[in-house]
């Protein structure tokens, strides 16, 4: 069995979860405020810079060069495609991308960014992989599941959203990030390997916490200058 086979069965609840949550079924069917992806786009938009840095930290620890070479390709899809999607729909939302840039994180933005961080600089290339894995992947099964449940997305204004996730590309980045963290995983005691699986399942926890961020507009719970 693999290791993301195992941690599977610790995530498919929460994910599914994720299904069921508005501001995610909006997206599927069009019904989403755009005010709420307004929100969404600068927060994520934020979380990717720093996602981002989990994968160079990933590069820097990698063991070997394929190692290194698939965090780039990560590195690489989520800088100039990933992000892309972002700065094409900041324009037709008229934000800047200097705008995107300047967003203050979020309470939850900022705590899910650190615990990753925290994580990837304690430990090695495996617990890189594993504060990776849980965005991508679920990303992935996000956008599949929206995409077979509302096949026709051609007046879904989030239709770009929906294809790119769902997509043959971010299909194959998700790939490489389940790969990474097999392959990396392989070998580990078992005490080693539960440190792993509770690193994605945290994530996980704070990927429905951003969905829930972005569907409130949640910011800080006071607000300063």
């Amino acid at each position: 069995m693999k290791f993301t086979d195992r941690i599977w069965n610790r995530v498919e609840d929460i994910w599914n979860r994720y299904l069921e949550h508005p501001f995610v079924s909006g997206l599927g069917d069009g019904s989403l405020n755009v005010d709420k992806f307004r929100h969404w786009l600068k927060q994520d938009y934020v979380y990717l810079v720093e996602y981002s840095r989990l994968m160079a930290i990933g590069a820097e620890k990698a063991p070997d060069l394929a190692t290194m070479n698939m965090f780039s390709e990560m590195l690489h899809g989520t800088l100039f495609g990933e992000m892309a999607l972002h700065r094409k729909y900041a324009e037709m939302f008229g934000i800047e991308e200097s705008e995107l840039l300047e967003t203050e994180p979020s309470a939850v933005n900022t705590a899910y960014t650190s615990y990753m961080l925290n994580h990837a600089q304690r430990g090695d290339a495996a617990a890189v992989a594993a504060c990776l894995l849980a965005c991508a992947w679920s990303y992935n099964y996000i956008g599949r599941a929206l995409a077979d449940k509302h096949p026709d997305q051609n007046n879904n204004p989030y239709k770009q959203w929906v294809d790119t996730y769902s997509g043959e590309d971010f299909s194959e980045l998700n790939g490489t990030a389940m790969t990474l963290l097999n392959e990396l995983a392989e070998g580990k005691p078992e005490r080693e390997l539960a440190q792993l699986e509770e690193i994605v399942v945290k994530t996980s926890l704070y990927e429905y916490m951003f969905w829930d961020m972005c569907e409130t507009k949640e910011e800080w719970p006071v607000k300063f200058k």
